[in-house]
């Protein structure tokens, strides 16, 4: 079995997701959020896990915020790491230390759409099917091999939020499945 701390910037949807897993909850040793005011971190600490702070604002680059982060995950004893919604780009020194041992969830069928706008981009480009995809994360940005992808169908009447909806379902739905075959060690690069 294998320990992971979660990663998250955000209202904590996706940490949500996993947290209604039993499977997944019980591996989850420590959440990290770039920002104080995280909804993420909330939810992590009405579930009883260790929340922690690590803002990029404190540290003169991305290197060092990243290696400040990859600290906490190791001296929370999680050997794995899950992106969920985490909005800051991380260094190659935090994936050389959990090589192989990293997800994260992205919204578009990748390589599509790579980057914080992808639903936006989706939508620009006028596709009409987009999706989720699930994969383990290397050095660079929305990269890694595919675990899992899902086709989310684009309608005409979409706004960027509307869309969003949509995937976000497919992510809750997604995304706890796959992290439980990763913590039972079933899943590996």
């Amino acid at each position: 079995m294998i320990d992971i701390a979660v990663l998250a910037s955000g209202t904590g949807t996706n940490l949500a997701a996993l947290l209604d897993l039993p499977e997944v909850r019980e591996h989850i040793c420590l959440v990290v959020s770039d920002r104080a005011d995280a909804g993420a971190l909330d939810l992590a600490r009405r579930a009883g896990i260790p929340a922690r702070v690590v803002q990029f604002g404190d540290f003169p680059d991305r290197r060092s915020f990243s290696l400040a982060v990859a600290d906490a995950v190791e001296q929370a004893g999680a050997k794995g790491v899950v992106l969920a919604g985490f909005m800051r780009i991380l260094s190659p020194e935090f994936c050389d230390r959990f090589p192989g041992r990293i997800l994260n969830i992205h919204p578009s069928l990748l390589p599509r759409f790579p980057g914080a706008r992808a639903v936006e981009a989706a939508l620009e480009a006028g596709v009409e099917v987009t999706g989720v995809t699930v994969h383990f994360v290397d050095e660079q940005v929305d990269h890694g091999p595919v675990i899992r992808q899902e086709e989310v169908p684009v309608f005409p009447d979409d706004d960027a939020d509307t869309l969003h909806q949509r995937i976000k379902t497919v992510e809750h739905r997604i995304y706890p499945e796959v992290v439980a075959q990763f913590v039972s060690g079933r899943l590996r690069l």
